[in-house]
């Protein structure tokens, strides 16, 4: 898989701009993705040095019409990467 095609957006809500007072961000990353992949991702695109990656699928929201269940939104998996102390990643989220 191209290192490229690993992260696809990053996640941005107000818990994550919390998180990223303490070197945490957070990105979608392909389903297939292992945590090697990511880390060698994030340290190749935005030239820094990573500590630590967790990873989480994320269910698929559902909604109910009548008896049925309709899925509505697939499954995504969600990559929270923490790095080293005196990195960041300021130009990515520089306008946000």
């Amino acid at each position: 898989m191209n290192l490229y095609q690993v992260l696809k957006r990053p996640v941005l809500t107000e818990k994550t701009d919390f998180q990223r007072d303490d070197n945490k961000y957070v990105f979608e990353v392909d389903r297939k993705a292992n945590k090697l992949q990511i880390k060698e991702a994030i340290e190749v695109i935005f030239d820094v040095r990573v500590e630590s990656v967790n990873t989480m699928i994320m269910k698929p929201k559902r909604r109910r019409m009548g008896r049925k269940l309709i899925v509505t939104r697939p499954a995504w998996k969600r990559a929270v990467v923490t790095l080293a102390p005196g990195e960041r990643i300021q130009e990515f989220f520089e306008g946000v």
